[in-house]
């Protein structure tokens, strides 16, 4: 146990995703945001399905892929100053069960969009291009890599 802090882990950013009921609250969010945005007026079926999903995943990009360090005091002298929030999950372990899922929601949220949106052209083109703009930062082949040194410090 370490002196002076209410939990065991070392870095609790790296199990957050395992607690009890974070993803019925993750998905329950997402849903949220949805019937908010379709109590607007103005706004079209289908570009409330966009807004969705666009402000989902730039939300997830800046939570998980720009946000660095971890707001515990932590024992591991500054190693984890350095990593983004999703290279902490589980310890920088690829393929468990909250990386699948941190995977596959937005994945399923772009179908879901791109149906209702009957597949339209423009709204076509910028849910994919918000889709690969969360995606491939969640690949293996870049944990820990900075793209023309963006976020390296």
């Amino acid at each position: 146990m370490n002196v002076g802090v209410a939990h065991s882990e070392v870095n609790p950013n790296t199990r957050v995703m395992n607690s009890r009921g974070i993803w019925l609250a993750y998905v329950i969010s997402v849903g949220v945001l949805h019937v908010v945005l379709l109590s607007i007026p103005f706004f079209s079926v289908p570009v409330v399905w966009t807004l969705t999903n666009v402000i989902h995943n730039l939300v997830m990009y800046l939570l998980l892929h720009t946000v660095k360090g971890t707001p515990f005091e932590t024992p591991d002298q500054g190693k984890d100053r350095l990593l983004t929030h999703w290279e902490q999950i589980d310890y920088g372990t690829q393929c468990t069960s909250s990386r699948k899922f941190l995977s596959v929601s937005p994945v399923v949220l772009y179908l879901l969009t791109s149906f209702y949106t009957k597949y339209d052209p423009a709204h076509f083109i910028v849910n994919t291009a918000s889709l690969l703009s969360v995606l491939l930062p969640k690949l293996p082949q870049f944990h820990g890599v900075r793209v023309f040194g963006i976020n390296k410090y």
